[in-house]
């Protein structure tokens, strides 16, 4: 008597449902990942756009008080 081993479609089948599981948890977090490297993007570029305002502000004082300076 030859027994049947009905388990090892049923773990395949478990194996495809984890893979499809697997591969939309990975989708989203793709998609989670996008929309904060985007959040992180646009708030670096602002970062840097203040940093820009500043040190043309601070340049323009420099150069004026070394203008008064040397012409004294």
């Amino acid at each position: 008597m030859t027994n049947k081993d009905t388990e090892g479609g049923q773990q395949r089948a478990n194996r495809a449902s984890q893979e499809v599981d697997e591969q939309a948890a990975e989708a989203q977090n793709t998609q989670e990942l996008q929309e904060r490297q985007e959040k992180l993007s646009d708030d670096v570029e602002s970062v840097l756009d203040e940093i820009d305002e500043v040190l043309e502000a601070n340049a323009e004082e420099f150069v004026q008080q070394y203008v008064q300076k040397g012409g004294q």
